[in-house]
């Protein structure tokens, strides 16, 4: 599906680096929003202003890298 998308658009490369456990509701709703599922996990996302917005709410958890 990512593959599909990424002639034309950019992509994110998400990857989860802390547990989700104790973490805010909304919080954890933006990771699974990203399609993170758990520890270590890594996701494609297109960079959109939806999913940077995602990002940037739980920068702390995560390791971002733009393919």
């Amino acid at each position: 599906m990512a593959k599909a998308n990424s002639d034309s658009k950019s992509m994110l490369k998400v990857t989860l680096l802390k547990s989700m456990h104790g973490r805010k509701p909304g919080h954890a709703e933006c990771v699974r929003g990203l399609g993170l599922r758990r520890r270590h996990h890594t996701v494609e996302v297109i960079d959109t202003p939806e999913n940077r917005g995602m990002i940037n709410k739980v920068s702390y958890l995560l390791r971002v890298e733009e393919t």
